[in-house]
């Protein structure tokens, strides 16, 4: 069976939350005291950065009225390619992956880059690349001069 567009990318990230909050039980990752206030921040400026990527990305998706079901990628009707997706193609995810990393700076553990990396490794390989292969279908040599032009990610 083919994990190609099966576990929402909100539920990935919830469970890599959980496996995030455990493995910080498990294996704590020890914090020097005049490093915690700038991890606060960094923290906060990341969770906020995060937030506000993802309400916007939403934002432009729902002003050229396309679907942002991430199961569903060839009931998309318009490219989306200007605003923040003229820097990254999946902002969305980026959001994602940016609130992962602030969680792992609220509960550090050694094996909290392991869980972002899988966090991208799962998503370009089921996820985003079907996603991609939909959408040239879709749209064409528009689409692939659109991959040319903007990274996955950022």
């Amino acid at each position: 069976m083919s994990l190609e567009l099966k576990c929402p990318p909100v539920l990935l990230a919830a469970i890599l939350a959980l496996l995030i909050w455990g493995s910080a039980r498990l294996l704590p990752l020890p914090l020097e005291a005049d490093r915690l206030v700038a991890l606060v921040w960094l923290k906060y400026g990341l969770s906020f950065t995060a937030l506000l990527i993802g309400v916007l990305a939403v934002v432009q998706f729902r002003r050229a009225r396309t679907t942002v079901h991430p199961h569903k990628p060839e009931k998309a009707n318009t490219l989306v390619n200007s605003g923040l997706y003229r820097y990254s193609r999946n902002p969305m995810y980026l959001a994602l992956l940016l609130l992962l990393t602030a969680y792992t700076l609220h509960e550090p553990s050694w094996l909290a880059p392991l869980w972002l990396i899988l966090f991208v490794l799962y998503m370009n390989c089921f996820q985003i690349r079907p996603e991609e292969r939909v959408l040239k279908g879709l749209f064409g040599e528009e689409y692939e001069r659109y991959l040319r032009r903007v990274r996955r990610w950022i």
